[in-house]
Parts: C-alpha cells; sequence; structure tokens
C-alpha cells in the first residue's frame, strides 16, 4: 500500500482528499497544515507520495526543492482549484510530479496518482535497464 502525506492549510480540503485516497486504497499517514510541519511528517514516515496544496508550494519556503534533495523518489502532487499554464510549466521545472484539481473528483485524483505513479516506475525501469545495457558493453 502506498503511503502518503497531505500538505494543505485547508481542513476541508485535507478531509476531503483523505476521504478520496483512503477509500482508493492508499494509506494517509499524515495530514498538516503548514509546509514546515508536512517535512516533519515526511522525516517520519517516508510517504510515497505527498499532496500540497499550491500557495504552500508558492509560499516561497521552498518546500517543493527541499523534497527534492532529500526524498527525490517521492512524488509530489500539487493541489489547486486551478492553474495557468505559467504556472504548471514552473511547478513541473521545480519538481512537482502532477496536479489534483479542485474541487476533488474522487476516479479523477485516483487516476492521476495512479497513472503518475506507472509513468515513474516505467520511467525508473528504462533507466535501470539502459545502465544495465551501458555496463554490459
Amino acid at each position: 500500500m502506498l503511503k502518503a502525506v497531505l500538505i494543505d492549510s485547508s481542513a476541508i480540503s485535507r478531509g476531503l482528499l483523505n476521504t478520496v485516497l483512503t477509500d482508493g486504497g492508499y494509506d494517509v499517514c499524515g495530514q498538516t497544515h503548514t509546509s514546515a510541519l508536512g517535512l516533519a511528517l515526511l522525516v517520519k514516515h517516508h510517504p510515497h507520495f505527498v499532496c500540497i496544496a499550491r500557495e504552500l508550494v508558492e509560499d516561497g519556503s521552498k518546500v517543493v526543492e527541499a523534497i527534492r534533495a532529500q526524498w527525490p523518489k517521492t512524488l509530489i502532487f500539487m493541489v489547486s482549484a486551478g492553474i495557468d499554464a505559467a504556472s504548471l510549466q514552473a511547478a513541473h521545472a521545480s519538481g512537482v510530479s502532477g496536479f489534483i484539481v479542485k474541487p476533488f473528483n474522487a476516479d479523477t485524483v485516483l487516476k492521476t496518482i495512479r497513472n503518475t505513479v506507472i509513468a515513474m516506475v516505467r520511467k525508473q525501469q528504462q533507466a535501470s535497464a539502459a545502465a544495465g545495457s551501458g555496463q554490459a558493453g
């Protein structure tokens, strides 16, 4: 079972996302309302992915960069009611793996996470295969 941490200043959003993920078979091992507490939860639980509200990604705390540096394999999903192309590009450039749109649609949230996990696993397998064939020669 994949573990998740939720970081969102809105208790309602955290609660709804927690329900969607738990019902979808994920283990929400921690949730909080600040980036600093979210990082502490990552230290404690080592989740496979983290869902973090856009305002906390863009608040200048460099939380995405901190997660990327300490937990490079942890997937980061930015949660937002809407996003423009420039913000989307900036988020991807900083290390965000995917996006979850509010209001939450359970099927869409679960498909987004599943598809991103599958894509990352395939990418890692391809990298391993390429590294293995490179060493063989």
